[in-house]
């Protein structure tokens, strides 16, 4: 004799299934590439900008989900200036093809930026290291910021050099430097952000400044300043 009875998830009855915004699920003028063909690419912003170079998400979130998330979590300067698509992709839990479209994306403004005859912004104080963050301001995770200068004070390369705390055990000094010489740069400020609000520097903060200071010295680049930011100030360890 058959039996009938039918086993049933009780997980499948109870937890309604998850759905994934897609971009075609949006209406027209929401829809990134549309909203480019209708009012050009000035109308867009940042997140949509990316979703147009991504063109898809993963099966976990949609694209602009995904552009959103990038832009909250890293910021606009760091994930464009970011040059290793395996940390990228390892930091933002996204597949590696995507990480290296990102990357790619920013070379091209990089090597645009190089080619352009404007000036480049000129960066002497902490105050103008607060200015030139204001994207990093708000981050939730500490982002320990390389700002590259030539003989000038010009900015030549802008990098985020690690995410998490900042350590003197963690932080090479290679990992400061390679970018200084990758760009020729004689000098280099590195600025963080401190999430919790409180600019005051840290026992490793202070430590880190002392020891990369030294390690520029060994390689005639020096370390101008270490700047550490929140949401509305800035403190300066200590000008060379």
């Amino acid at each position: 004799m058959l039996d009938h009875t039918f086993l049933i998830d009780e997980r499948a009855s109870t937890e309604p299934k998850q759905y994934v915004l897609t971009i075609r699920d949006l209406p027209r003028e929401e829809k990134p590439r549309e909203k480019m063909l209708d009012y050009g690419p000035g109308a867009l912003t940042v997140d949509e900008l990316l979703a147009v170079i991504l063109v898809t998400g993963t099966k976990k979130e949609g694209v602009l989900e995904m552009t959103r998330r990038i832009m909250n979590e890293y910021g606009e300067r760091s994930v464009l200036s970011a040059t290793d698509p395996k940390i990228l992709a390892a930091d933002l839990d996204i597949p590696i093809t995507k990480a290296t479209q990102i990357i790619a994306c920013g070379e091209l403004g990089r090597r645009f930026y190089r080619r352009s005859k404007n000036g480049a912004p000129v960066i002497r104080t902490a105050e103008d290291v607060f200015a030139h963050t204001v994207d990093m301001r708000n981050f939730t995770k500490e982002h320990l910021r390389g700002l590259y200068l030539n003989a000038h004070y010009q900015l030549v390369h802008d990098e985020t050099i690690s995410i998490g705390t900042v350590d003197a055990s963690i932080i090479h000094p290679r990992e400061v430097f390679r970018p200084a010489l990758a760009y020729s740069a004689a000098a280099v400020i590195l600025v963080h952000n401190h999430p919790s609000g409180n600019a005051a520097p840290s026992d490793a903060d202070i430590a880190i400044t002392h020891q990369l200071r030294e390690a520029g010295r060994l390689l005639g680049i020096d370390l101008i300043d270490h700047v550490v930011v929140t949401s509305d100030t800035f403190i300066s360890i200590g000008q060379s």
